[in-house]
């Protein structure tokens, strides 16, 4: 009895295919061993973004906590400001390079900080109870705004409808929220101001630059119309102190955590469907005891599909604003997080925290948009 030999594959030779020893370029490994002969397993994880790493560390710039950090309009660049009064300007993408320390621009705890729209130019508050205006191409202060008379805790800016004016508006302890001209020249008074009778938090303005939204000590969330002058509404809601304002990118929520650890999504569209204007109740990013102002952010690259909050227990907590559900729950800093923010153009969101260091980390894009 002959056997029978092996007969050969039809259409061709087989051939023993290379094992790819990398992943792909847009993917990274994640193995048990560091020996390339025993390593068990090998996990890849999609990139989603044009970082270097998934998650980079931006650290050694502050000497004490940072109290607000922000992505500039293109999203090449972060600025954060800090309680050692300094302000720190970093590159978003490889290399990330510290490349500006403006330090002891302030004579106190600089407690926030905005670019401004059009122009190289950096607005920044502080506890000494004044507004700077900073020209970045010179490292220069340009312009030293003093009008309150309490501890500054909160600016931010819009464009003035049709006039290619800048403006800007500040919350202070002395109960005012007050208009100034931005750019780096303009008037050294306010064009604007409004008597809120107890402390401001967080100020933030409207889409269309015509109302302000002011938090204050009295838990409610106030409505200025820039134009009457005068308050129009409120905002009811919070059991405690809101900490900050953040509007939505369509303009038609507006962010608030508060000290009670509760964070509230109202509606502000000229006609909401429920009266008391609350579209979403957020829980999961704790205040603490500090009393910190904690800064949130919403998403901008998905049209605000979601929303983040630092918290207390040192992570930073990401809800998807439609169901209301914890997306994520990112760990990584050593102190409260104080600050977030997302990157304009790519999930990418940016933390700073009492442990005066920043994060830069992507995560999942969402999906269908």
């Amino acid at each position: 009895m002959l056997k029978r030999g092996a007969s050969p594959p039809p259409g061709g030779v087989l051939v023993k295919r290379a094992r790819s020893s990398s992943p792909a370029a847009n993917q990274i490994a994640i193995s048990s061993s560091n020996d390339e002969r025993q390593q068990a397993l090998i996990r890849t994880v999609k990139r989603t973004s044009s970082l270097d790493a998934p998650i980079i560390s931006l650290t050694g710039s502050h000497g004490a906590e940072i109290m607000s950090c922000r992505f500039d309009p293109t999203g090449q660049n972060i600025a954060a400001c800090s309680a050692d009064r300094s302000v720190s300007l970093w590159r978003t993408y490889s290399p990330n390079a510290n490349y500006g320390l403006l330090p002891n621009i302030h004579k106190a705890p600089i407690l926030d900080l905005q670019w401004s729209l059009f122009s190289p130019l950096l607005y920044t508050v502080s506890a000494d109870q004044t507004l700077n205006v900073m020209d970045l191409t010179t490292g220069q202060r340009v312009r030293k705004l003093r009008g309150h008379r309490g501890i500054i805790n909160s600016l931010d800016r819009t464009m003035a409808g049709g006039a290619g004016v800048e403006l800007l508006v500040t919350g202070a302890d002395d109960g005012t929220v007050r208009v100034w001209e931005g750019g780096d020249e303009g008037p050294k008074q306010p064009i604007s101001m409004f008597e809120l009778g107890c402390p401001v938090t967080s100020v933030c303005w409207s889409a269309d630059g015509a109302n302000i939204y002011a938090g204050a000590l009295d838990n409610e969330i106030h409505v200025l119309d820039l134009r009457k002058n005068e308050q129009v509404y409120s905002l009811a809601g919070h059991t405690d102190t809101p900490t900050s304002l953040s509007l939505s990118p369509n303009g038609s929520y507006l962010l608030s955590p508060s000290f009670s650890s509760q964070t509230i999504i109202h509606d502000v569209r000229p006609f909401s469907p429920s009266p008391a204007r609350i579209h979403r109740i957020l829980m999961g990013a704790p205040a603490g005891f500090e009393s910190t102002l904690l800064r949130g952010a919403w998403s901008k690259e998905d049209n605000g599909r979601r929303v983040a909050v630092g918290g207390a227990d040192r992570t930073v907590c990401i809800w998807d604003v439609e169901s209301g559900k914890v997306l994520y729950k990112l760990p990584g800093h050593k102190g409260t997080v104080t600050a977030v923010d997302f990157h304009p153009k790519e999930p990418i969101i940016l933390t700073g925290s009492k442990d005066a260091t920043m994060l830069l980390g992507e995560i999942e894009p969402t999906l269908g948009v």
